[in-house]
């Protein structure tokens, strides 16, 4: 089932007499539960693209529609709702707050959430259960993305949005994040978006969309995705 569409999606930024398409006339659909990865050089729009599906900008022009609901007419508090209930967000740097400890920085969220699931067994899901009480300077960056991850899942978001989530890890923790990404929408329905230039990454995705430009080059479905493990890191 579709969880989110994109109509005729354009942001556009004007400077005098210059005008920027950041995204020109974005058209696509994606359906519950997939593993989808938006692909693209440096520029390319994928930002752009993730920031307004996670109600962060409002588009120009066109029409997103997330779970039935029209986005792109919400009100700024409105948007915050939608933030707060619909999505999550994991990015490349993992924005924890120093002075709080792991548990503390997870359950933050609850106060924010209505539907918030345990912050305890988030934290046991992404295998760091016996971190709770460390601080994040205490921990390795594949750790600390994993309690963002741990963080963004506590929320219980239908959507889990992750821009370049291995980007700053080395090769074995950046696989085993996938993994963990890969198994929340496999096991727990979520559907995970990934913004990446990494095309090793969209080697495991159902859905791939290739974005250069401003504009949808591609959308590819993959009915035989690989696995974290078949990948050639």
């Amino acid at each position: 089932m579709a969880i989110v569409q994109f109509e005729n999606v354009s942001k556009i930024y004007s400077s005098g007499d210059h005008t920027l398409y950041a995204l020109d006339h974005v058209d696509f659909t994606l359906d519950e539960g997939k593993f989808v990865v938006i692909l693209g050089p440096s520029g390319a729009g994928k930002s752009t693209l993730l920031n307004l599906l996670g109600g962060l900008d409002s588009p120009s022009e066109g029409k997103i529609t997330v779970s039935g609901t029209d986005i792109s007419k919400l009100s700024e508090d409105e948007l915050a709702d939608y933030r707060a209930s619909t999505v999550g967000f994991v990015f490349q740097f993992y924005n924890l707050i120093p002075t709080l400890t792991v548990y503390e920085n997870v359950n933050l969220v609850t106060e924010i959430s209505k539907d918030a699931l345990d912050a305890r067994q988030m934290i046991e899901r992404v295998g760091l259960g016996d971190h709770l009480h460390n601080f994040p300077a205490e921990l390795s960056g594949g750790e600390q993305q994993r309690i963002s991850i741990a963080r963004a899942l506590c929320k219980n978001p239908k959507i889990l949005l992750c821009d370049e989530p291995t980007g700053a890890l080395d090769s074995e923790t950046g696989v085993m994040v996938l993994k963990l990404l890969l198994d929340m929408a496999k096991n727990y329905g979520k559907t995970i978006v990934i913004v990446t230039h990494n095309q090793n990454i969209a080697k495991m995705a159902d859905v791939v969309i290739r974005v250069k430009s401003g504009k949808i080059r591609a959308v590819e479905t993959q009915d035989a995705p690989l696995s974290a493990d078949e990948v050639e890191w």
